[in-house]
């Protein structure tokens, strides 16, 4: 059954088997073949509108790039909805926040694909076990964030391949970043921006009370991470991947998962490397 990708960003069923990427293509070899996804604003719908009108519109099982309307949120939605498929999106700001987007223009789209820097990413596998024992699974490609449901602040053991790194840290809650989320929550949160390829993971601490000089550790990109949740029925905390939460966690375990690829495109003049790079000299 083809796949038509709907204005609010959801797709009506979601096609399994991988598209193979070639290695290389041409400005026509887009022709007919980019498929588009907004985000449910007025102005990334009407901007769909124009760009289909002028492009066309191909279904995930011939099309060779997804483009993304909207802002960062409407990015991680699409890859989360592409997870499993091996097509190259790019992204056209048409949001708030769009760091990891290309600028709107409408003209020439199929160069600016067959010019495009390639990303390649891998996102991060939360197992989140709950108070019942029940177990949840999720990928993360910004950060997997442990958070307080309550008043009550957090304490939290922290694991690092088995050993016991922190025997009880107090507070807000912690996180993990991949490289290329560690310019969002990670920094909000006071955590260092990881440039992509230096296989580093930032763990940082939210809002920590004990121990008070503790900011946080870079770790190897082959860790794994391992959160228990200390007095959990008096101190309930939440553990997110991304968007999906898990609620009463009382064990949480984080590695990158090298199994799962993801591509994103951006204009030569500006990629991911450059950006996660400047935005450390921001002032």
């Amino acid at each position: 059954m083809p796949v038509r990708w709907r204005c609010d960003g959801r797709v009506d069923e979601l096609i399994p088997a991988p598209f193979p990427q070639p290695v290389t293509l041409q400005a026509a070899d887009f022709a007919g073949r980019i498929g588009f996804l907004a985000s449910s604003t007025e102005a990334a719908c009407a901007a769909r509108a124009r760009l289909v009108a002028r492009y066309g519109d191909a279904p995930p099982e011939t099309a060779v790039a997804i483009v993304a309307l909207g802002g960062d949120g409407c990015m991680l939605e699409t890859q989360h909805r592409l997870l499993g498929r091996n097509i190259p999106v790019y992204g056209m700001n048409c949001g708030s926040v769009g760091f990891l987007m290309n600028d709107y223009r409408e003209d020439l789209l199929p160069e600016r694909l067959a010019d495009a820097q390639a990303a390649m990413l891998h996102p991060l596998r939360m197992r989140a076990v709950s108070a019942d024992g029940t177990a949840q699974e999720a990928l993360a490609i910004n950060e997997v964030s442990l958070l307080r449901e309550t008043r009550q602040a957090a304490k939290i053991r922290i694991l690092i391949d088995g050993k016991e790194r922190l025997r009880e840290l107090i507070c807000d809650g912690v996180l993990v970043s991949t490289p290329a989320g560690s310019t969002a929550y990670n920094l909000s949160a006071h955590g260092p921006i990881v440039p992509l390829g230096a296989n580093l993971l930032p763990l940082t601490p939210i809002s920590a009370f004990r121990p008070r000089r503790w900011r946080g550790a870079l770790l190897p990109a082959d860790a794994e991470v391992v959160f228990e949740i200390l007095e959990g029925d008096k101190r309930p905390v939440a553990a997110v991947a991304d968007y999906t939460e898990v609620r009463e966690v009382r064990r949480v375990e984080v590695r990158e998962d090298r199994g799962v690829s993801l591509t994103l495109l951006f204009d030569p003049d500006h990629g991911l490397s450059e950006r996660i790079i400047a935005e450390q000299f921001t002032v």
